[in-house]
């Protein structure tokens, strides 16, 4: 089982397929807003990979709703905007997880990054990463962001019938028509998240 992690640590150091993949999964407006501008904001997630049940699955965490926040109630992976003190993105990535989820940056073996991505509603530039974790991770919730972990196997993304249409409505004036998504259990995960979850089950499926 673990010569998936040597492999998908090896496919990560060659040329990712990047944007067509991302694109995906990515309402057709999308193709308008690719490039960063230079004052976007810088932010970085952790794809968190562990084994459950001889299946590899992956942490992600459904957001509190919030009126203040663009992306309140969605459901994405752990991560957030970098700080001074962080010394790259990566150390972004992984002191958000630990401070989101509970997950200490001493438990994740680095394997990669993914294509960098920007999000125009809010002005990030988000830098994924990929981890593994040799056992099955404790959480403990940052619970005024974080409403609960979602453990959601890998495979779930590699089923065409759980990719679906859906119509996302973003503010009272503004629905979005035909957005792709991913069903999981009945919650919808959509934008960079799914984004980024396309182009790494490319990855991992490609030969």
């Amino acid at each position: 089982m673990f010569d998936f992690i040597q492999n998908l640590e090896h496919k990560l150091r060659l040329p990712l397929p990047g944007r067509e993949s991302q694109l995906k999964m990515a309402h057709i407006t999308r193709r308008f807003y690719l490039d960063a501008p230079e004052q976007a904001r810088q932010a970085a997630v952790l794809a968190a990979l562990f084994l459950k049940n001889n299946e590899w699955t992956v942490v992600l965490i459904e957001r509190n709703p919030n009126d203040n926040d663009r992306h309140g109630g969605q459901i994405s992976f752990p991560g957030g905007k970098y700080e001074p003190a962080d010394s790259n993105m990566l150390a972004t990535a992984l002191r958000e997880t630990e401070e989101e989820v509970g997950i200490s940056r001493n438990e994740v073996k680095v394997l990669g990054g993914l294509t960098e991505l920007y999000i125009p509603v809010s002005n990030f530039q988000v830098h994924p990463f990929v981890g593994f974790l040799e056992k099955h991770p404790t959480y403990v919730l940052q619970e005024e962001e974080v409403n609960s972990v979602l453990e959601v196997p890998l495979s779930i993304f590699q089923d065409p019938s759980l990719r679906q249409l859906t119509d996302i409505r973003i503010s009272a004036s503004l629905t979005l028509k035909g957005v792709p998504y991913f069903d999981i259990d009945g919650k919808t995960l959509w934008g960079a998240t799914a984004m980024i979850i396309s182009e790494l089950v490319d990855i991992i499926t490609a030969p």
